[in-house]
């Protein structure tokens, strides 16, 4: 019996510490604004935006434009504001697309 309480009580623990590291110091990390540079500007306004807010307007300029490749919705097709920032590729895969993009951010 000992060995139940002793083993919920540190799972009770680990999850209270959890659940404390997930809101403090990375979520404001997330929220931190970033300025973009002018390729990324383009395509998202000028104005500093926290990385998440960075990431949804990239995606939503994808859908309004239609570039998602319609046979592989994984290859993103560049026009021309996006091919700037995907230095100068005419496609990129989804996982290349948040290097590329984090590429074309500041702090400040």
């Amino acid at each position: 019996m000992a060995e139940k309480k002793s083993s919920g009580a540190s799972k009770a623990g680990a999850s209270k510490k959890a659940g404390g590291s997930k809101g403090g110091a990375a979520n404001s990390a997330f929220m931190a604004p970033l300025t973009p540079d002018a390729a990324l500007a383009a395509v998202v306004g000028k104005e500093p935006l926290p990385r998440t807010e960075v990431t949804k307007r990239v995606w939503d300029y994808i859908r309004e434009h239609k570039l998602q490749d319609p046979n592989d919705k994984r290859t993103i097709k560049a026009d021309a504001k996006l091919k700037a920032v995907f230095d100068g590729k005419d496609s990129v895969s989804m996982f290349e697309l948040t290097k590329l993009v984090n590429s074309h951010l500041k702090k400040g």
